[in-house]
């Protein structure tokens, strides 16, 4: 793709990478093949292609973002399929994060726009807070149907609700804790611990722990680690970001570690990135180095996970996460371990669309997400599975209340591994 960026505008190093990212397009239109929005909306602007004309439009023309710009941007998932299927190598995940900083930057959202965003920036990173929110969110539920109108306002507050648990879980905090390994230590590793995980589902941190340490492998969780800034990294809060990676960073250097273990695939996506989040930063050395270290909990299993008991007969259709095959790569380890130990495993037709939670975006696209949700049901469930797993906890609540129970790929390893059953499948 031809691109006029003046000599001045280059000189912004975040401009120069969008013009490199913007000039290995060729506008073959692959992509829309397997973009999400665009199955659902069939609007070339809801496309990658459409989407990187808008933005070189903007960038080149040094334009404040208008309103069509952040309705085709906001309808991004960010799920990075595109990147997988395009032959031409096209950086649309740095180009489509840049995009959304210049839309915080330049565009006054309506109020009650902003008002949903500051609400989910100021509780989803934060556990204790994100448990209140739950409980509170419990009561209202049952007048959810009270809620009448068709305005986004409505349905973003109708979909926050529809995803309230009906119950929660004993409330986890693993800030400052050190789990030794059984036997010989083999590895040290730090463990993510997550936000809204803690919240939701703190049996997959259990599970993690429980069965790393049984296979020689102490977990530590600093308490200075938090939030890896996923979330405000997608909503365009730039600083919000590198102020979450910067204290992670630090947390995790120093520690004589052999990786970064996560266990949720859309802050693993996040915190791979690290490096390049912090290039032009004095802890860009440090920052580099903990994206090398960093891997996804089934990337780490794969060279020591034995199972320990016989498996049931049980069939497993394994959802991909987005954030771990596009954004990660990693494709084959979970399957191959599911199937190590014991399962049967089916993967469902299109496994490479998204189910529609992308971190927020089941609350701030909700009838995108549903349509969405709708689809990997319908394809999951073709397969007539006795469990769904997956490897991100938006994707299981996303899933979740359907007959089949979603499990972590991790509490079913850890079950076959000598652990507990997953609660889930009692």
């Amino acid at each position: 793709m031809q691109t006029n960026f003046t000599a001045e505008q280059l000189r912004d190093p975040a401009i120069a990478t969008a013009n490199q990212i913007l000039r290995t397009c060729v506008h073959c239109g692959m992509c829309t093949a397997t973009c999400p929005s665009f199955a659902v909306l069939g609007d070339e602007l809801d496309s990658p292609r459409g989407r990187i004309y808008l933005i070189k439009d903007m960038l080149e023309n040094g334009r404040d973002a208008g309103a069509e710009e952040v309705l085709h941007l906001d309808r991004c998932l960010s799920c990075l399929s595109c990147m997988t299927t395009c032959p031409s190598g096209v950086d649309y995940m740095h180009l489509i994060d840049h995009a959304r900083v210049h839309v915080e930057e330049t565009y006054t959202r309506p109020v009650a726009d902003r008002a949903v965003r500051e609400t989910l920036a100021r509780i989803l990173p934060y556990p204790a807070r994100m448990r209140a929110a739950m409980k509170l969110a419990r009561l209202a539920k049952p007048l959810s149907g009270l809620l009448a109108g068709k305005g986004q306002f409505v349905q973003r507050l109708r979909a926050m609700l529809a995803l309230a648990p009906a119950s929660l879980p004993s409330a986890q905090n693993l800030a400052g804790t050190v789990h030794k390994a059984q036997g010989e230590t083999k590895y040290r590793v730090a463990l993510l611990a997550g936000c809204a995980q803690q919240a939701l589902a703190p049996s997959i941190n259990d599970a993690t722990i429980a069965l790393l340490n049984r296979l020689g492998v102490e977990v530590v969780i600093p308490a200075s680690a938090g939030c890896c800034g996923a979330l405000v990294h997608h909503m365009g809060r730039h600083e919000e970001a590198l102020a979450a990676a910067r204290r992670n960073i630090a947390a995790w250097s120093g520690l004589g570690l052999d990786a970064v273990i996560i266990n949720t695939s859309g802050c693993g996506t996040v915190v791979k990135d690290y490096g390049f989040l912090l290039r032009d930063s004095v802890e860009a050395e440090a920052a580099t180095s903990i994206s090398a270290m960093t891997q996804d909990i089934s990337e780490f299993l794969l060279k020591i996970y034995q199972p320990a008991r016989p498996c049931p007969n049980l069939t497993v259709a394994y959802h991909a996460a987005c954030s771990l095959q596009h954004g990660q790569g990693v494709t084959a380890a979970p399957k191959l371990l599911l199937a190590k130990a014991g399962f049967t495993v089916v993967e469902p037709k299109n496994s490479h669309l998204c189910c529609g939670s992308a971190g927020t975006y089941n609350v701030m696209q909700p009838e995108i997400a549903t349509e969405l949700r709708a689809r990997k049901l319908e394809s999951l469930l073709q397969k007539s599975p006795d469990v769904i797993a997956a490897g991100n906890i938006g994707c299981l609540t996303q899933l979740a209340n359907n007959k089949t129970p979603t499990i972590h790929t991790v509490e079913l390893l850890n079950w076959m591994a000598g652990g507990e059953k997953p609660a889930g499948l009692a």
